[in-house]
């Protein structure tokens, strides 16, 4: 049942998307925003969070961010607010919602979870303890101005690998969730790891003593998005059967999204 609950959620993904590009115009001279989750995996077969809702706090010299009349909650998208964070690697995302703003600055969101989220690992499901101060969302810094007559995709990037702790001997799961939120147009990096046979494959960009991480899709390709221009080191760290491989000074410009040669890894030597 989880698996075609996951296979709906891409499916309605795909349905949204097409349906933005069809009709992705503001009205009155708003500025439109589409907002979409995607996800920084961690070593988990599933990790499934409950998404409630999504509110958003333009800037405002008057407005207090402890006041809820200064957030407006977005027109949830999907139907079932059981994510599974884990379809959401590679080039993979999920619509959340699209709304229409005055023109501003999109000062922080909120993402509102519930309490029904979980993992699994080696086929055994684990609740994940959820902090009771994320009852009231989740806030994530933007400060990324809008203009009038415009669209844009603003992206949350939901960190499994750094949200999820083991708390010492208790064995509990802790969800503490790492987040956070960028144009889509931000610069980035992509690539295509090749052989299939060498996934599970993780990939890192560090920079500055800070990493960001994500996961292959099925197809080899990956996507990281979001990063400060600059010279990053970046790590592919296939399967135990093949060799790791470590691509240096790979350049990042403003605006851009730097496209990786293929990269093949090789089956360590016996």
């Amino acid at each position: 049942m989880k698996k075609y609950i996951s296979n709906f959620l891409i499916a309605i993904t795909a349905i949204f998307a097409v349906a933005c590009d069809f009709n992705d115009s503001p009205d009155n001279g708003m500025a439109r925003v589409n907002f979409y989750l995607v996800d920084a995996p961690g070593d988990f077969d599933e990790v499934w969070v409950e998404v409630l809702a999504v509110r958003v706090r333009m800037k405002s010299d008057n407005s207090d961010e402890n006041d809820d009349s200064s957030w407006r909650e977005m027109n949830y998208e999907p139907g079932d607010k059981m994510v599974n964070l884990l379809d959401l690697t590679g080039n993979n995302s999920l619509l959340l919602g699209t709304e229409d703003f005055e023109e501003g600055e999109i000062d922080q969101i909120r993402l509102v979870l519930g309490e029904n989220n979980y993992v699994v690992s080696d086929g055994n499901e684990f609740e994940l303890k959820t902090p009771s101060a994320q009852q009231s969302g989740l806030k994530i810094k933007v400060n990324q101005p809008i203009e009038g007559g415009q669209s844009y995709n603003l992206v949350i990037d939901f960190d499994v690998a750094k949200s999820i702790v083991v708390a010492g001997n208790s064995g509990n799961i802790i969800l503490k969730p790492v987040l956070r939120a960028y144009l889509e147009e931000a610069a980035g990096i992509s690539g295509l790891v090749l052989p299939l046979d060498a996934q599970t494959i993780a990939v890192s960009a560090s920079r500055n003593g800070e990493s960001f991480n994500t996961f292959t899709d099925e197809a080899g390709n990956f996507k990281i998005q979001g990063l400060e221009p600059g010279t990053y080191t970046i790590l592919i760290t296939p399967n135990e059967r093949y060799t790791p491989v470590s691509l240096e000074a790979v350049v990042v410009e403003q605006g851009k999204i730097t496209v990786l040669d293929p990269v093949t890894v090789t089956l360590k030597e016996d």
